[in-house]
């Protein structure tokens, strides 16, 4: 992803947010045949405070993306969609693409069965929830024999990303008053871009 020093994000706070948000990750490797991607869910690390991921592929992706042993591109994907010129006033425009992204590369270790077994548990708790009517992996009879045949059926990883590319494009380059018409716009057909682009504004003018 090219970077635009306008666009540029780089808040850790902010680069955190945007994964503990959006965990349904892009993961990209390149094969022996050829560039090849998976899509999973992934975790910051709760033992970090930077932008270390945990997560797991199941078997055979481990080997196609080669964990362990060649770089991996993580992308995360926040709030996009389309801005129209007509949002900009009676002046020449074009149409474009608001967006929210970030790339994460470096090579993941791999974890060892009970680090694994920690973070499917976790994604199990995240996604579940834990009230009375959540479902944990060790909800019913026999439930340790089957958890542990699920996480041998996966690999879990870690990746502490060494190089991150990070891009909020919220029409930054545009004027207040521009900005707020495509928040209005946007409010009631893509209310997460909306919310994104107002969080983006609110900071701006923030003293």
């Amino acid at each position: 992803m090219r970077q635009n020093p306008s666009f540029a994000m780089t808040d850790v706070s902010e680069l955190r947010r945007l994964i503990a948000h959006h965990p349904w990750v892009t993961l990209v490797s390149q094969g022996d045949t050829g560039l090849v991607a998976s899509h999973y869910a992934v975790l910051l690390d709760d033992d970090r405070e930077d932008l270390t991921i945990v997560g797991h592929v199941g078997k055979p992706d481990d080997t196609i993306l080669g964990l362990g042993e060649k770089e991996l591109l993580v992308v995360v994907q926040g709030p996009h969609g389309y801005i129209t010129p007509k949002w900009y006033g009676d002046v020449p425009a074009v149409p474009t693409w608001n967006f929210v992204s970030a790339h994460l590369s470096g090579i993941p270790e791999l974890l060892s069965p009970a680090e694994n077994l920690r973070v499917l548990e976790r994604l199990v708790e995240r996604f579940e929830g834990t009230g009375d009517e959540a479902r944990g992996l060790y909800t019913l009879p026999n439930d340790v024999a089957f958890v542990e045949r699920l996480e041998r059926g996966t690999v879990g990883f870690r990746l502490t990303p060494t190089r991150v590319t990070a891009k909020r494009k919220l029409s930054q380059n545009k004027a207040p008053e521009v900005v707020d018409t495509i928040i209005a716009g946007l409010t009631e057909h893509n209310p997460a871009l909306a919310a994104e682009m107002s969080r983006a504004a609110a900071a701006r003018v923030r003293p």
